[in-house]
């Protein structure tokens, strides 16, 4: 009978340089992939944000006591969006804008809900 060879145990070790790196390089081909559909980009980002998150500060003031400052800060991510968009800047600072105001609309929403 033959005896089985076992590997030694290899070391694990995650670069997180690299990994953050990558992540964003792949964030960038992404956005420069969507470049063909910034019109879509435009109007997704009007809709969702004069939609939606327009009417979230009304929600959170009347049911959830929320400051005035909510209204502050989903007027400011929709004005930038809109300026942004309007002003013709390019995919990646339209694309980065929109997310981040989704990001600003949910954690306020998130924070004064919760």
């Amino acid at each position: 009978m033959e005896a089985k060879h076992i590997q030694p145990a290899q070391q694990f070790s995650v670069d997180h340089e690299n990994l953050l790196l990558k992540v964003y390089h792949r964030y960038l081909d992404y956005l420069d992939s969507q470049a063909k559909n910034h019109l879509l980009w435009f109007f997704l980002a009007l809709m969702i944000h004069g939609v939606f998150f327009l009417a979230s500060p009304a929600i959170l003031i009347w049911f959830y006591d929320a400051p005035i400052l909510v209204i502050a800060i989903t007027i400011l991510t929709f004005f930038t969006n809109l300026v942004a968009n309007m002003g013709g800047a390019g995919i990646r600072t339209t694309l980065t804008i929109f997310f981040l105001g989704l990001i600003i609309n949910f954690g306020t929403i998130l924070i004064y809900i919760s």
